[in-house]
Parts: C-alpha cells; sequence; structure tokens
C-alpha cells in the first residue's frame, strides 16, 4: 500500500501539511517584508534621530537655527531644556530644544 503523505509530496513538488519547512515557507513572505521595512523605514529614521539629538546637544551661543515653525534665529543662550534665540534685532524667542530642527549657514 502506497503512503498517502508521500504520494501527495511526490505529486506536488512542494512542501505540506505540519512539516516545519511549510510552516516556514508560509512566513517567509511575512519576514521579508519586516526585514525591507526596517532596512527602508526605521533603520534611516533613527539614524536621522541621532544626528538631530547630537545637533542639538552641541549647539553654542552664535549658532544660526531653524525651527520646526520655520523661524530661524540665532542662538543667543543655551538651557538645559530650551533655547533662547534672537529672530530680529531687540526680538527674542525662547524656543524648546526638540522644536529646533536644523543648523542653517551664516550666509
Amino acid at each position: 500500500m502506497i503512503d498517502v503523505a508521500w504520494a501527495q509530496s511526490a505529486a506536488g513538488g512542494g512542501v505540506q501539511g505540519n512539516d516545519p519547512r511549510a510552516m516556514l515557507f508560509n512566513f517567509l513572505p511575512l519576514i521579508l517584508v519586516f526585514v525591507i521595512f526596517y532596512f527602508l523605514i526605521l533603520r534611516p529614521q533613527t539614524q536621522k534621530q541621532k544626528e538631530t539629538a547630537k545637533m542639538i546637544e552641541n549647539l553654542k551661543k552664535g549658532d544660526r537655527v531653524v525651527s520646526s515653525g520655520g523661524i530661524y534665529g540665532e542662538v543667543v543662550e543655551v538651557k538645559p531644556d530650551t533655547l533662547i534665540l534672537r529672530v530680529a534685532d531687540n526680538v527674542k524667542m525662547e524656543f524648546a530644544k526638540n522644536a529646533v530642527v536644523g543648523k542653517v549657514s551664516k550666509d
């Protein structure tokens, strides 16, 4: 008598049933999507966050920066959680450090 599982495997040419290889092949597309998602989205985002945090940590008096609201200013004072920016003559504004999105050249 012919074994049914062997006959199905030979006829189908693939992996079927409760075989661990079948489970791996079923989850392989999901694993590949996660790996692609990680390398295209998550990893670059964390690198950018690290660069921004390093830039904010290294801000000093005289640096020209832009805020998340698009306001350009020169750093006048650095406090633990905030910055005081001069945005015009005799106009100073206090910003959270997290509101700074980048340094700007002094041109």
